[in-house]
């Protein structure tokens, strides 16, 4: 350390120059890394959920639709309800449909409106005005083109678009959207889009504008809070000098290696600045104390071999923490793992060559000054240190319930599978969810597919219309709640069965007359090549994880009992079982980031037993937290899922800088108790200065358009308070026990 700490401040300048050109050659690529916005990486390649999916996109074409619908207005001198099978309201419809066809992304063949059910060219119109076809029609259309206000029975008109394969269409998914949003915000009446599409590129579209907005929001607030905590213009750049080139390093390496931003990278800029905050802020503390008694040279040089060895282990154990995260076998949280992995170990290169020309440029002194109230801190953090080791058993007890009470609450713990709740109320998709949901009985598209001949008889389709009636008087236990069955069933037989057989007598003339009078309507139900049959369901998306997962339990088992090797799967199934998917590899993650850390914090102190106690101030936390949403009634969301490893490598980092402390005081001579004080107060002081600092930065994350980003902002800044309270309270209280301790680190090599 006396040797690295003399070669930074004899060649700062060098390393300064060579750290400038590394992040000008990394800035071009940082900008090409893209995101990665595809919802089906949040599963493993080998989940049956994901298999069954892609198997049904390979069948028939997958279902990635997006619903727009509007409630047509009553002609000049027109009064009553409109006529919704009027020459006026199908041509301006068709017209409408042919709009939004044309928007690239869209597979215009396969659009569907009611013109096209309604006045299709190849059946003649005498045949489709007929009294008991019309009603048919009209009733297969109900619920898919055809819905209704159930307060004031005003009518609503739908257009459904079926969007290309990802890897085909000319433009992004983003981009088809946004067009389809523009042309339905230029017609009148009022227009509504919808779909899970729709949700799915709302959401990549907030985290990615989030991601630029948190970034530099919460580096300006943390600068400014390190401006009035230091007083120093100069220690409020230091920081930017840490965080900026080693995010533009990470993002470079990423983009070089053709890795991608993820959904929860978002987070990547803000947790980076709250990382690098967090370790300047350390050192301006303990540079400002050196500073007392050293000029700034040798000041730099006592704070670099006092802080080298902590700092570093408390990078580790925080990189560890998000490393953790590479066990899971979910894309995007592997890459976020990595990414943030990088980031952290950068931090601490990116400290090595900017922090000692950024302390020692020039010649006016620029140190950091003491803030306001530091002195009532410290005497309020000595006052604290008395009162629970004088009552420590008293303390550990009281924690000891609170941790059990946090635990019984675990048994509360729910999953969010209401995709919807992902978004604020006021955002557009909630807006157009909810007039879906009130008149087409939701944009929740999914199915059931089964074994197919490849020559079909009505044998066969009595089968699959028996199965379509049990679906549809499918009802979900009302305790749960109630409407939460499905909402609409679309089978084979339903293109079929109002067609008079005096029109068409036999099965392959009225499959004939369907196919005129609805091309698409087939090849989506039916792929003879590959044997397959589905039937297509909606349900309402809003509902409550038990809801949607017994609907879907409750489908399979009844269509197994029909067709045993049917199979369940589509958007609307991927997306209630997304956050499942992310938690089964959780508590590996969790497990292996406890072990590492225990052996991060061993190796530096080389004693095992505070290894273990550390994690008792840090592993409580998590638990209280993961209780506390039991008790609150908070679900687990994409941005919680992973909270337990993430919050357990940030919180550790205080228990490591008090053991530090600890162990400097003990070197020094001080007596077991009086260097546990010292401790408490004079590391103590740094860590509530920081973690108040990561707190405020956490805190930016409440900004979000996504909700997920909001919840984990202020659960993580509560895993950070609570771990400083473990450190400053149960930490002394544990540590104060340990027997012949000063003998031992008297007996201990220099870390």
């Amino acid at each position: 350390m006396t040797w690295l700490s003399e070669h930074l401040v004899r060649h700062r300048m060098l390393w300064l120059a060579v750290a400038v050109i590394a992040t000008v050659v990394s800035y071009r690529p940082a900008q090409t890394l893209t995101l990665d916005e595809s919802i089906e990486s949040f599963f493993s390649p080998t989940d049956p959920l994901l298999l069954q999916y892609q198997a049904s996109k390979s069948h028939f074409g997958g279902d990635e639709f997006v619903l727009v619908a509007y409630s047509p207005l009553l002609a000049a001198g027109e009064t009553g309800p409109v006529n919704l099978t009027s020459n006026a309201v199908l041509n301006e419809t068709a017209a409408f449909a042919e709009e939004l066809a044309s928007v690239p992304g869209v597979m215009s063949a396969s659009t569907q409106h009611l013109r096209k059910m309604f006045r299709p060219p190849e059946v003649p119109q005498f045949f489709l005005r007929l009294p008991s076809i019309n009603d048919a029609l009209l009733d297969q259309a109900r619920g898919i083109l055809v819905g209704e206000d159930p307060f004031t029975h005003e009518k609503t008109l739908a257009i459904i678009l079926r969007l290309m394969p990802a890897d085909k269409s000319p433009v992004s998914r983003r981009e088809t959207v946004h067009q389809l949003r523009e042309l339905a915000t230029q017609h009148q009446p009022r227009t509504y889009v919808a779909g899970e599409p729709v949700q799915v590129q709302d959401m990549f579209l907030y985290v990615e504008q989030d991601s630029w907005l948190l970034g530099i929001t919460s580096t300006v607030l943390l600068m400014l809070v390190i401006a009035m905590m230091f007083r120093s213009v100069r220690w409020m750049i230091l920081p930017l000098l840490v965080v900026h080139p080693a995010l533009l390093w990470t993002k470079g390496l990423l983009a070089t290696t053709g890795l991608r931003l993820s959904m929860v990278s978002s987070m990547l800029t803000s947790l980076t600045t709250i990382i690098g905050v967090a370790t300047v802020m350390h050192i301006a503390v303990e540079f400002r104390e050196a500073r007392l008694h050293h000029s700034r040279v040798d000041a730099f040089r006592d704070v670099f071999r006092k802080l080298a060895v902590p700092v570093f282990w408390t990078i580790a154990t925080t990189a560890i923490g998000f490393g953790s995260l590479l066990t899971s076998t979910i894309t995007p949280v592997r890459s976020f793992g990595l990414m943030m992995l990088l980031a952290t170990m950068l931090v601490a290169v990116a400290c090595l060559v900017f922090l000692p020309a950024g302390i020692l440029w020039g010649q006016r002194d620029a140190d950091p000054r003491e803030g306001p109230s530091e002195a009532k801190l410290t005497r309020g953090l000595e006052r604290l240190f008395d009162a629970v080791t004088t009552r420590r058993w008293t303390t550990v007890l009281l924690l000891v319930a609170l941790t059990a009470f946090a635990m019984i609450g675990l048994k509360d713990i729910r999953i969010e599978t209401d995709f919807s709740q992902n978004f604020r109320k006021e955002s557009p998709i909630i807006e157009a969810l909810d007039y879906f949901e009130s008149r087409f009985g939701g944009v929740g598209t999914w199915e059931v597919n089964f074994s197919a001949p490849q020559t079909l008889d009505e044998e066969y389709l009595d089968r699959v219309r028996s199965l379509a009636k049990q679906l549809r008087g499918l009802e979900i236990d009302a305790s749960l709640q109630e409407g939460g069955g499905l909402t609409k069933v679309v089978d084979f037989p339903d293109g079929l069965d109002f067609i008079p057989k005096l029109r068409a007598p036999t099965l392959e003339d009225r499959r004939t007359l369907m196919q005129q009078m609805q091309p698409e309507f087939e090849p989506s139900l039916y792929d003879a090549a590959a044997g397959r049959m589905r039937i297509i369901l909606r349900a309402r998306e809003r509902q409550p994880a038990e809801v949607k997962l017994e609907l879907i339990r409750r489908v399979e088992e009844m269509s197994r009992q029909t067709f045993p090797d049917a199979e369940v799967t589509g958007l609307y199934v991927l997306l209630a079982n997304l956050i499942q998917s992310l938690l089964r590899d959780q508590l590996v993650s969790f497990g292996l980031s406890v072990v590492l850390i225990v052996v991060c914090v061993w190796i530096p102190f080389r004693r095992l037993s505070w290894a273990v106690i550390a994690m008792f101030p840090n592993v409580l936390p998590t638990l209280w937290l993961i209780g506390g949403m039991g008790w609150l009634g908070l679900p687990i969301n994409i941005g919680t899922a992973m909270i337990a490893s993430v919050s357990l490598g940030l919180t550790i980092d205080s228990s490591i800088h008090y053991l530090a402390g600890y162990q400097y005081a003990i070197k020094a001579g001080k007596p077991h108790r009086q260097a546990l004080r010292e401790s408490s107060t004079h590391i103590g002081r740094a860590l509530v200065l920081s973690n108040a600092a990561l707190v405020l930065g956490f805190s930016v994350l409440s900004l979000s358009n996504f909700l997920p980003l909001v919840y984990f902002g202020l659960l993580v800044s509560f895993a950070m308070l609570s771990g400083l309270l473990g450190n400053l309270v149960l930490l002394p209280c544990l540590m104060l026990d340990l027997d012949e301790i000063e003998a031992t680190i008297e007996a201990t090599p220099e870390t």
